[in-house]
């Protein structure tokens, strides 16, 4: 990209909340329904004659808490408009959302260094679904999600790359899951993101430049590629002194590239007007404060919790945090430290054993969950026998290397108790001096010449003589103690 130019950019995000019914009526919403077309609908679905829409009262609670979750102004006045297109999918021929007075007004969330402005947060219903079988000339219509309780979350244009989009968009999903509102599997379509992007010269207004919409984004990765292909595409085009044309473009994952897809709708276009059939609503000042109440401990709550608490590197805290289950489970964890460290169970420090149980969680049980695409919910290692290992591992009983056998036993077996697996396959450290210095007096005399090395000023050759004793008690002698021995006896 020309380093003349400067990207603007705001995103539209779509989320579908995980409510037991859909959004005006009492058809159930739930995951699964892709698999059997047709099979969550009713009356209102099919926008049968007659038929009544009843907002859905929790679907209103849950936006609500997000607009509270992202510092926005909670609407006291709010009330649902008809928004008029046609599409098959779409049976009523209009989409019942909120144009004027949206239940949430501007907010911010913090990405890094920078604040990202939020316009607003508003409900609507979601379409149905259709599909085209390959080969056949007609379309296929699934009412399923018709009428899922759809939240839509508009930013200001503060965005200023494909990175900060993405990591907008990480942060946005990691808060509505600490909720619990939302699942917003963007794999699945329970979160969509759009994003509207335009450039603009060194010092000239940010919204000088002609937008261009990207629709349908399925991924985090395609959020950040999308928009660094079209800062690209647009710089280039603006060098060649070409117009930019207002329009909405797709992303083809296979070419890399964004597509012209149409012309952009304006706001008049969908002939927007209070819907009729539902009144509008009223919040008292009391019931606002209720709901802020009952908001959890949000993710970045939690993070700075964990720093002051129990005094965790940024890195560590970042990563627990990030995902709410993984939170809990180190919550867990700690709380199973103290009680051993209270019943005399554990004799190591317990800041120690819990310093040592986020670099575990984060470094070897995250890497053995990454190569098994696992989440915390999916392992079978029990809050309470990791914990058990950590004092273990804490208390000297085992070394690193016996600590990742024990640990990989755990994972790949039935999380046997750790302490049965090291007495099973004799993984006991060798804390003995007097067996540790036969083993290291058995190594000097085996290795004359690393020790003239190291004695010559080769400081390297102690660490193969360690390499050494180690490989001679099976790796269980106490590395620390082996260190001692081998300096005391070499000097």
């Amino acid at each position: 990209m020309s380093t003349k130019y400067k990207a603007t950019i705001g995103m539209e995000i779509h989320v579908e909340l995980k409510t037991k019914s859909k959004m005006f009526s009492g058809a159930p919403n739930h995951l699964g329904m892709e698999d059997r077309p047709n099979v969550s609908i009713d009356s209102v679905t099919t926008a049968q004659p007659g038929s009544l829409p009843v907002p859905n009262r929790q679907a209103i609670e849950f936006v609500q808490k997000a607009g509270l979750a992202l510092n926005c102004e909670i609407a006291r006045k709010s009330k649902f408009d008809r928004k008029n297109y046609f599409y098959p999918d779409l049976p009523k021929g209009y989409q019942i959302s909120q144009f004027d007075m949206p239940l949430c007004g501007l907010g911010k969330i913090q990405i890094g260094e920078r604040e990202i402005g939020i316009t607003r947060i508003h409900m609507e219903e979601d379409t149905g679904k259709s599909t085209h079988p390959t080969g056949a000339n007609y379309t296929l219509v699934d009412l399923n999600r018709a009428g899922v309780p759809l939240m839509e979350l508009v930013t200001e244009p503060d965005i200023e790359t494909g990175e900060e989009a993405r990591l907008f968009c990480q942060k946005i999903q990691q808060v509505f899951r600490y909720l619990d509102i939302a699942d917003a599997d963007m794999e699945r379509g329970q979160m969509r993101c759009e994003v509207n992007i335009s450039l603009h010269k060194e010092g000239e207004d940010k919204l000088s430049g002609q937008k261009v919409e990207i629709k349908n984004l399925n991924s985090f990765k395609v959020v950040e590629k999308s928009i660094d292909y079209e800062i690209k595409r647009q710089a280039k085009a603006l060098d060649a002194g070409e117009t930019i044309v207002q329009e909405t473009r797709g992303w083809d994952d296979n070419k890399g590239k964004t597509v012209s897809q149409r012309k952009k709708e304006n706001a008049d276009d969908y002939r927007y007007f209070p819907e009729p059939d539902i009144p509008p609503m009223i919040f008292t000042d009391e019931y606002i404060e209720e709901l802020r109440r009952s908001l959890p401990e949000l993710p970045h709550q939690k993070e700075k919790r964990f720093k002051e608490e129990y005094n965790l590197s940024d890195e560590n805290c970042s990563v627990i945090t990030a995902d709410k289950d993984t939170a809990g489970f180190f919550e867990n964890v700690v709380s199973e430290l103290l009680d051993k460290k209270k019943s005399g169970e554990m004799k190591a420090d317990e800041k120690k054993a819990i310093k040592l149980a986020a670099n575990y969680l984060v470094g070897e049980l995250q890497g053995i969950m990454s190569k098994e695409n696992h989440k915390i919910t999916d392992i079978k290692i029990s809050a309470e026998n990791f914990a058990e290992l950590m004092g273990i591992i804490a208390d000297g009983t085992i070394n690193s290397s016996a600590a990742q056998t024990v640990l990989r036993e755990m994972y790949f077996g039935n999380d046997d108790d750790p302490s049965h697996i090291i007495e099973t396959k004799n993984l006991a450290q060798v804390s003995d001096t007097g067996e540790l210095e036969k083993s290291v007096q058995s190594v000097l005399e085996a290795n004359q010449p690393s020790v003239d090395d190291y004695k010559a000023g080769k400081e390297n050759a102690i660490k193969y003589l360690m390499g050494q004793v180690m490989k001679e008690t099976g790796g269980k002698a106490n590395p620390q103690m082996v260190m001692e021995i081998l300096k005391e006896k070499l000097n």
